[in-house]
């Protein structure tokens, strides 16, 4: 009669196959919410035909201001973004016109300033959620490898008794057990990060996922359910259309001088803080009924502040409407939402984030290469399945990065003025990544992670290089920023294809002892 297993013994089983199946898809997700940390600094790498002014937001809402009395003075809204730390651009729009519908203009000399179209960083953020995959799809399909990962990470604390020990515990030039440590190390180190960012990453599509109570008490409704979360949706929709309905056609076309709108960034600053304020807006300007929102900046508090502003009379500065306290239940979800996008703390938050982000990367990239590892000296009956395995390995991790570098070099390299420019930047990017999957099924897997760590390694180097001769200005600091961390990043792909390059028979030896260094890790 066999034994049944253990609980360590299945919760080991667990880990290894949830974190296998899913860890191609767990990969792609962490290393693209990894780079949409700094989503707004690479789109503006990518758009070298803005220039940072170091304009105040009061000096900016001037100039927006001049220039769309001059170029939209009948409009009926007037829209502004405002430049930011992270985003030092002024942009303007009129009307009902979304944001990539607006016009950008210099905020020093108000002239209109056309840069190239470009996918941007915030390809990196969709692509994070939905894996570029229809939105309502792809939000499911990360939702199933976000609670893969749940799963691997819970069975991983099971099977680790051992887990203080392995906080402390790396050997260097070990080989395989140098891997197996880093691995665990990453793993215990990082297990507050890992359970929240995945835990939070679920949260925020709640309604999707977990759509009982809705189809409950709102019959499915999920406008109702949001209306009732946030009753000032609706005064703020009432309040565009003037007060108590909508007004006559003489209140409407009677004109009024306003007050200048640095006026009211003044005003915004007093409630949400210097610095805080990411756009402003102005219905029915020019007349007497104006109004004039003021929005803050995601990240000016923890909670995350989407949908929030402070409404003013345009004519006399009175304030209109302020945010109503938000309801515990909603809170609750903006602040789980606020800690996933790490819009608080400004850069130094940023950067713990990204750092966490690459150590996650690492941590399931080893965790993949330790199960090819394992068995490479098993029965051949596992050749054609392990073999699978290895060159997806290498198509999914360093395909995945080097399809990344692509993007970047693919913005500065195509012409400014092709048509259909940001769908030409994203062939490049899946044409890149096709290519390595098929460099990866063709090569053996030792030489197949040595050129394709080494080709990324290149372009990472050269990226500065690239900004060099492409600028069209001296780089400033978000540009110059982008040129360093991808110089850091290609230093430490390259020491990676070094090891792998110096030390092949290092890693067959390595591979002959790991079924040992495995055990080792379950007792």
């Amino acid at each position: 009669m066999s034994r049944q297993p253990s609980l360590t013994q299945s919760m080991s089983a667990l880990h290894t196959w949830a974190g296998l199946v899913l860890g191609w898809l767990l990969f792609a997700i962490f290393l693209t919410g990894t780079l949409a940390v700094f989503d707004r600094e690479l789109t503006w790498w990518m758009q070298p035909e803005l220039q940072d002014r170091q304009v105040d937001q009061a000096s900016a809402v001037q100039v927006a201001q001049r220039w769309l009395a001059a170029n939209q003075r009948d409009a009926s809204a007037w829209n502004i973004g405002l430049p930011t730390a992270r985003d030092p651009s002024l942009s303007v729009s009129a009307g009902e016109q979304r944001r990539g519908q607006r016009t950008l203009i210099d905020a020093e000399s108000g002239e209109q300033i056309t840069p190239r179209e470009t996918a941007g960083g915030s390809f990196f953020f969709r692509f994070h959620y939905t894996l570029h995959m229809p939105r309502f799809l792809g939000i499911w399909v990360v939702g199933f490898a976000a609670m893969a990962m749940l799963v691997a990470i819970i069975s991983g604390i099971i099977i680790h008794k051992k887990i203080f020990k392995d906080f402390f515990t790396f050997r260097p030039v070990k080989g395989q057990r140098s891997w197996l440590d880093g691995h665990n190390a990453s793993a215990v180190l990082l297990l507050p990060f890992h359970l929240m960012i995945t835990y939070t990453g679920l949260v925020i599509f709640f309604l999707i996922y977990m759509p009982a109570a809705t189809d409950a008490l709102y019959g499915g409704d999920r406008d109702a359910l949001l209306r009732e979360l946030r009753p000032d949706a609706q005064q703020q929709q009432g309040a565009r259309r003037g007060e108590g309905g909508r007004p006559s056609r003489e209140v409407q076309t009677a004109s009024a001088a306003m007050l200048p709108l640095d006026h009211f960034i003044t005003l915004g600053e007093a409630h949400y803080g210097a610095g805080m304020l990411s756009s402003l807006s102005v219905a029915q300007p020019g007349r007497v009924n104006a109004r004039v929102e003021v929005r803050p900046l995601l990240g000016s508090r923890l909670e995350l502040t989407k949908g929030e502003a402070l409404a003013f009379n345009a004519i006399t500065g009175e304030l209109l409407r302020a945010p109503p306290p938000t309801r515990t239940s909603l809170l609750v979800q903006k602040v789980m939402a606020g800690l996933h996008f790490a819009q608080f703390g400004g850069y130094p938050m940023r950067w713990l984030y990204f750092i966490c982000g690459l150590v996650s990367s690492a941590m399931i990239a080893s965790g993949l290469v330790l199960y090819t590892v394992k068995r490479r000296r098993q029965s051949a009956a596992q050749g054609v399945w392990l073999r699978q395995v290895e060159w997806l390995n290498l198509a999914c991790v360093g395909g995945l990065m080097l399809a990344c570098v692509a993007l970047l070099w693919a913005n500065r390299l195509l012409p400014a003025d092709l048509a259909e420019r940001e769908g030409w930047e994203l062939r490049v990017f899946f044409g890149a990544w096709l290519a390595a999957l098929l460099h990866a099924r063709l090569r053996a897997p030792l030489r197949g992670w040595l050129e394709q760590l080494a080709a990324s390694a290149v372009l990472l180097l050269g990226l500065p290089l690239l900004d060099l001769l492409t600028a069209l200005a001296v780089p400033d600091r978000i540009r110059l920023g982008v040129d360093l961390t991808g110089l850091g990043l290609g230093a430490l792909l390259a020491l990676a294809a070094w090891k792998v390059s110096t030390r092949p028979t290092a890693t067959v030896r390595a591979a002959r002892r790991a079924p040992a260094a495995m055990a080792e890790v379950q007792s």
